[in-house]
């Protein structure tokens, strides 16, 4: 029995679970009734509109708006608004040349021709991009009532799949043994030569409603539409003037330029049909498209594979408190005497010096203030993604809302670095508020504003616009900045941390360490397990990010990223454990770094990802892809780094205030 998977993302979120009937559908996404032209009405409409959104290729990290490839003329001025979000995407959604109207079939229409004449630079110049396009195999997204038209194909295994974008064209590489067919097309096998998809079949399916279900506005030849389907082809027209669309002859353009004096022309057609099926609801109607996405059950593993690391760690953790600290903490309250203070060991060794500041202390404040403002903008965006606020249907809008919460989650960021740092006995406030407000922000900024400097150097869709960089600008130094003084203020305003033990004046000698309590050895080990815990939700997240896959379960990745929590808070306790009984007091920087060096790993995964399941061979796409990998990998750094300093912190005052220390 099939059934809505939005259903199991929403399921999984076990924390905001509130039934199945939680609707995905927010005000803003409601159905559109559609109905013939000559019964359109206000709360009905009658023409469809196709939208055209950028081009990419997982063959190169740059996107390319749909004039950028010469294709048919299109009027931005009707252009629906984009969200920042959208924006920084590089989503460019424009009017597409296609003209749909509800229940009329479109045999065969001309959208435009284009000609290029040999000799002439221009067209010589808009032929090359054209090619290059399809030599990188670029493929179209287009939008129909807020839905992805999709291109659905078999996979070698003989599997249904439907992709939510399709090829603009393909070229034939040489090879000694002749030419390779460049899709299912036999017709398509000619080696050197470029197939141009100038011709699509749009399959559009509706639902056609009742009145009871559609209630204002029911029109009895009305409809919703479910999906949309495109069959791209490439079709070599008799002339622009006399269209064949179920020609089998397909569009051969040579790689060699037109000789001067001839001219090519392309000629772009579509044809249109509409489907009637009244067995899927429209609130359903995004059900095949994730269907082809990754499977649940790898999915599932992830979850398990993750709670078998915490199940070990916390059996681990709970052994160590229950057992072992508490054994050591009876012992040590039974010391009356001054001669048994002799006979301490372990971790109450240490006592007089385990709240020392450390080295850096403005750093550390500074990094996890950061931290702490990372790891409430991730909380409450997958919270919100979790109960379908965050929908694929609604574009732009994760990205919206991380930004929008990382600008307003200032205050906590300036209130944490002020109390952690206040409590190392700093007095240069100032340059703890300023550097909590500019650091992090400055790095993230610096790095994006590079990338776009590339972006833009290469006419890319990716290029994010000047008033949009001042519009982050402005978010930036008027209301992050603003709300990070007034944070720091309240934190600087509190009476600094009282810890339960006192620290003496003269540090104690630190022995000979083995090589598993060493620092490096322990921050090296410490972001393996988190890391185990991740690396499979990790693939669906690159595969989403750089192969044009929808990533929709957010309830899986809200449990992953509450076992990530645990896994390095646990992992941190235990290592901090280790080295306070080695007599090693140096936790501060360690217990930041142990758990933080997880990103490590993540910088490495991505690597792995860059190699082997990419191939992106031009040197801007590969520092454009690593530099990406850079800011992801830096703002994990301060989310596991803070969570892992946050666990230790409380480990640590807990254990040394149920000690009797003299």
């Amino acid at each position: 029995m099939k059934h809505n998977i939005f259903a199991i993302s929403q399921f999984t979120c076990i924390f905001y679970l509130f039934g199945s009937s939680l609707a995905f559908y927010l005000p803003g996404l409601a159905p559109v009734n559609y109905c013939k032209s000559q019964e359109a009405s206000e709360p009905c409409k009658s023409d469809v509109k196709l939208y055209v959104n950028r081009l990419n290729t997982e063959e190169s990290v740059i996107p390319y708006e749909y004039h950028h490839f010469d294709f048919c003329p299109i009027d931005e001025s009707n252009s629906p608004v984009e969200n920042l979000g959208q924006v920084v995407f590089g989503e460019r959604i424009r009017p597409g040349p296609y003209k749909i109207d509800f229940l009329k079939d479109v045999p065969c229409a001309k959208a435009c021709t284009r000609t290029y004449v040999g000799g002439d630079a221009d067209s010589d110049k808009r032929l090359m991009i054209l090619k290059k396009g399809m030599s990188l195999n670029y493929q179209h997204h287009w939008i129909v009532d807020n839905m992805p038209v999709t291109w659905c194909y078999r996979l070698e295994t003989g599997q249904p799949f439907c992709s939510t974008g399709f090829p603009m064209g393909c070229l034939v590489r040489n090879h000694p043994d002749g030419g390779e067919s460049c899709s299912a097309n036999e017709n398509y096998k000619k080696p050197g030569v470029y197939y141009l998809y100038n011709h699509v079949d749009l399959i559009v399916t509706y639902h056609s409603g009742e009145k009871e279900e559609w209630g204002v506005g029911f029109k009895e030849n009305g409809g919703r539409i479910i999906s949309v389907k495109v069959v791209p082809s490439s079709i070599r027209h008799p002339s622009p003037d006399s269209l064949d669309c179920a020609s089998s002859d397909p569009l051969e353009i040579s790689s060699s330029a037109i000789s001067p004096g001839h001219t090519l022309d392309v000629t772009y057609s579509y044809s249109v049909k509409f489907v009637q099926n009244n067995t899927i609801k429209w609130s359903s109607r995004w059900d095949y498209i994730l269907e082809s996405m990754p499977h649940t059950n790898i999915q599932w593993f992830s979850i398990l594979n993750s709670l078998v690391i915490v199940l070990f760690l916390s059996g681990m953790v709970a052994m160590i408190m229950l057992r072992t600290l508490h054994k050591d903490i009876a012992r040590y309250n039974q010391m009356e005497c001054g001669e048994d203070a002799q006979e301490e060991f372990g971790w109450k060794l240490v006592h007089g010096d385990v709240f020392r500041p450390p080295r850096k202390g403005m750093l550390l404040s500074v990094l996890l203030g950061s931290g702490v403002q990372v790891l409430f903008m991730s909380l409450v965006t997958l919270a919100f993604a979790c109960l379908g606020f965050l929908s694929p249907a609604n574009r732009g809008a994760l990205m919206t809302c991380a930004m929008v919460l990382y600008v307003l989650l200032g205050t906590p960021a300036g209130y944490v670095s002020a109390r952690v740092y206040k409590s190392f006995g700093g007095i240069k406030w100032k340059s703890n508020v300023l550097l909590t407000s500019m650091l992090s922000p400055g790095v993230v900024f610096g790095l994006f504003f590079v990338m776009n400097l590339v972006l833009w150097s290469k006419s890319s869709s990716g290029a994010v616009p000047f008033s949009t960089l001042v519009a982050l600008l402005a978010l930036w130094f008027g209301v992050s900045v603003p709300l990070t003084f007034v944070g720091a203020y309240f934190g600087f305003r509190k009476r600094a941390l009282e810890h339960p033990v006192r620290t003496n004046q003269i540090p104690r000698q630190i022995p000979d360490q083995s090589v598993y309590t060493q620092p490096i050895p322990g921050i090296i080990m410490g972001g393996v397990l988190p890391f185990g815990c991740i690396f499979i939700q990790l693939f669906f997240i690159l595969n989403s990010i750089w192969s044009s896959q929808m990533y929709y379960m957010f309830g899986f990745l809200f449990l992953v990223f509450l076992i990530l929590v645990i896994t390095c808070s646990e992992t941190t306790i235990l290592l901090c454990y280790f080295h306070l009984c080695a007599e090693d007091y140096h936790w501060w920087w360690r217990s930041f770094l142990t758990s933080g060096f997880t990103s490590i790993y993540l910088f490495i995964y991505c690597c792995h990802f860059f190699a082997t399941k990419l191939s992106i061979e031009d040197a801007a796409s590969k520092f454009l892809y690593f530099g990406y990998t850079a800011i992801m990998v830096f703002l994990f750094f301060l989310l596991t780094g803070t969570i892992g300093f946050m666990a230790c912190f409380w480990f640590i005052r807990k254990i040394y205030s149920v000690v009797k220390v003299d």
